[in-house]
């Protein structure tokens, strides 16, 4: 049983990277598609999904909230008689160190703030397309 709460922490990790490797790298792919044309930095449905989660991130970081994904994977550690944090393989080690860092709670509040900032500023600049369901034909 151990194995398997292992995986199910080290998945959740992993599906932790990949929602902090999309909210941060829409950004620069959205300015970076404005300026190539590229059609679907304008996607309603993925520029809403960028704007959404990072307000849940600044909304639990207000809130003095833990991430959902975070606890799981505690949990699941705990469970599998790691503790939460490390002792679970190399990949799982590194992709942990790349997205848990050792500061004060305000700095990241801080840093989601400004960050939720750009997107909201980029989400006027560089305006989605609506869907069409949403446009009402004269």
């Amino acid at each position: 049983m151990r194995e398997q709460y292992l995986l199910l922490a080290n998945l959740i990790l992993v599906l932790h990277a990949l929602i902090i490797l999309f909210n941060v790298g829409a950004l620069p792919v959205i300015w970076l598609g404005y300026f190539r044309n590229w059609d679907f930095v304008r996607n309603f449905a993925f520029r809403m999904g960028h704007l959404a989660l990072i307000a849940f991130v600044v909304a639990e970081s207000f809130l003095g909230a833990f991430c959902p994904l975070t606890t799981w994977e505690n949990l699941w550690l705990t469970k599998a008689g790691v503790g939460p944090r490390y002792q679970r393989g190399y990949i799982a080690h590194w992709i942990h160190r790349l997205i848990f860092y050792d500061l004060n709670e305000r700095v990241f509040t801080i840093a989601y703030v400004v960050f939720f900032l750009l997107v909201l500023l980029t989400f006027v600049w560089v305006r989605p397309r609506l869907p069409r369901r949403c446009i009402s034909n004269p």
